[in-house]
């Protein structure tokens, strides 16, 4: 039987160590130990001293912020000369307003057109505005209206009372109108007795004690007649 590799011939990655570590495993961090320092380095300035030139105006914070001037002499003004434009030169109460400033409504004054003869404008007393007043307005309100009327002539019912309407000229609300009515019926004339010699039931033909179908009552079950499964069937129509 032929031997197989042995352990060593496989080049697995080391578990040990953090180089070439085996990513399938956990590793944990790693440091490097130095060698000993020297004493004598402890007493020994190997700084570079004092070569780097810093200036005077740089701080902690950055450069210093006190302005600077430079003193020249005025330069002469020529067509290419860019003129500064001072305080004066602008007009802010112009200015369109912006965001949310507000301002009072403008207004502007031109004359009075001419009406040609082609133009059909109507004049202001052409327009008819519906009336306002009234009670016969449907989509406005309005409050009650009266109408006086003139005095009837002489001898009527303000002047002689007898001709006032008595008591007896009313007639009477019938209650069932403003209050709640009872159920009222018709009473109808008697029927005639049939005359044929058919024979009719009388009140002690009928049982209606015996009818249970409107009551509440117990299940009930037939039972049926019991058959064996070795009865030969019925068979009734033979076919040759």
């Amino acid at each position: 039987m032929p031997a197989g590799p042995g352990p060593g011939r496989y080049a697995l990655p080391p578990t040990i160590g953090y180089i070439n570590h085996d990513y399938t495993k956990p590793s944990s961090p790693a440091y490097s130990f130095h060698s000993r320092m020297s004493s004598n380095m402890v007493s020994v300035d190997s700084s570079p001293g004092p070569q780097y030139h810093v200036d005077a105006k740089m701080t902690r914070f950055g450069r210093d912020g006190t302005p600077s001037y430079s003193m020249l002499g005025k330069k002469k003004k020529t067509a290419d000369t860019f003129q500064t434009p001072g305080p004066g030169a602008y007009s802010p109460e112009k200015a369109p307003p912006l965001n949310l400033h507000h301002r009072p409504p403008t207004y502007t004054m031109a004359f009075r057109t001419r009406y040609r003869i082609v133009d059909p404008v109507p004049a202001p007393n052409r327009y008819t505005l519906p009336n306002l007043f009234g009670s016969h307005i449907p989509h406005k309100p309005a409050s009650a209206s009266f109408t006086m009327s003139a005095r009837r002539k002489a001898g009527g019912p303000s002047e002689d009372l007898s001709m006032t309407p008595g008591p007896g000229r009313y007639n009477s609300t019938e209650p069932s109108v403003y209050l709640n009515r009872q159920p009222s019926f018709s009473l109808q004339s008697r029927c005639n007795i049939p005359t044929d010699a058919t024979r009719k039931p009388g009140p002690g033909t009928h049982s209606p004690e015996k009818v249970t179908a409107h009551l509440p009552r117990a299940p009930s079950f037939s039972m049926g007649v019991r058959h064996s499964e070795f009865v030969t069937p019925l068979i009734v129509d033979v076919l040759d």
